[in-house]
């Protein structure tokens, strides 16, 4: 037989002949890949099951009337549906205006964190400076270290600020900004702010795998160090740069520690979603003097609805940055 007629046959002929000829090697290797296949499947069946399932529920749990949470026959549909939960807790957590509020203070802290951030790690991976290991050791201290325990501290520095007491010399005393955003604002621009050591961390990683000889040929071409970071650094680094913004925006989001210390004199929807328990009973009281006791099964239903309402534009934001939060990933994988 010849050599085409040998092609011809071996590639028509049936799984049986073929696995026949090759000693059982075929039918083994197609039960692995079958089951590879099917583990993977319920590997990843079960982590989106685990994420999506508790979602579910409580968007289940948002259209139920009281008496639906006490129906041990209920388990997911509701039998009464209402949309007045959505009203009670868009009343409770002061929407929309405390969204609004979150959302251009998210904006404008994420903002500021990435500007400083970047420049700092651009000079940690790319210039040598007095005691720079000392000053990368205090980088990680500041992811290491809670910012709670510096809460004292920043109470009395806010509280009573002064710049080498010119503001007590020219007014006789010095400023209380605590609770305006001056102060978050200061402390983002000098890194200081949320989370701000990882996101240093991060950037100097990846300005440290770029090779020197882009900047070198920048400089042999007349450039100066800020052009070379603006024109040659920053358009290779812009998916970790845009990582390190949705990071900020996302922590920001949901600050508790930092929208207390700073931000009170804003209407914050985290900070609004806190104390929905402690503000239920007077706002389903019938008069002004007297709270009604809200039940529990009440209580976990409209902080279900208020964690949606939190979820949603984090959902929406990720939809549409997936492929650059991803890139960026990918991207300091492969220079590291």
């Amino acid at each position: 037989m010849s050599k085409d007629n040998t092609v011809f046959i071996g590639k028509h002929s049936s799984f049986r002949e073929r696995n026949r000829r090759s000693g059982g090697y075929l039918l083994r290797r197609r039960i692995k890949q079958i089951g590879i296949s099917v583990f993977r499947g319920l590997l990843m069946f079960g982590l989106c099951f685990m994420i999506i399932q508790p979602m579910v529920n409580r968007l289940a749990m948002s259209f139920m009337e009281e008496r639906d949470l006490y129906d041990s026959t209920i388990i997911l549909l509701p039998r009464h549906v209402t949309l007045q939960n959505y009203v009670d807790v868009a009343n409770l957590t002061s929407f929309p205006t405390s969204m609004l509020n979150t959302l251009w203070i998210s904006l404008l802290m994420s903002l500021c964190q990435v500007i400083s951030t970047t420049l700092v790690a651009y000079g940690f991976a790319r210039f040598e400076f007095p005691l720079k290991k000392f000053w990368f050791a205090c980088v990680v201290a500041l992811i290491v270290i809670p910012p709670q325990t510096i809460q004292t501290a920043l109470y009395m520095t806010f509280s009573r600020f002064d710049i080498f007491g010119i503001f007590q010399a020219t007014t006789g005393a010095p400023l209380s900004i605590r609770s305006s955003i001056w102060p978050y604002v200061m402390m983002s621009l000098t890194c200081m702010g949320l989370k701000n050591g990882l996101y240093i961390y991060m950037l100097r990683q990846y300005f440290k795998g770029v090779p020197e000889s882009l900047e070198e040929a920048a400089y042999v071409d007349g450039c100066s160090t800020m052009h070379t970071f603006v024109k040659i650094m920053l358009p290779d680094a812009l998916p970790v740069i845009a990582s390190c913004f949705l990071f900020g925006f996302v922590w920001q989001w949901t600050d508790l520690f930092y929208s207390r210390n700073f931000l009170s004199g804003y209407t914050l929807y985290a900070v609004q979603m806190s104390t929905m328990t402690t503000r239920m009973g007077r706002y389903y009281s019938t008069s002004l003097t007297d709270a009604i006791t809200v039940t529990t099964g009440r209580s976990l239903q409209l902080i279900s609805i208020a964690v949606l309402f939190c979820c949603i534009p984090l959902i929406i934001l990720y939809c549409f940055t997936q492929r650059t939060f991803v890139e960026s990933l990918a991207m300091t994988g492969s220079k590291e």
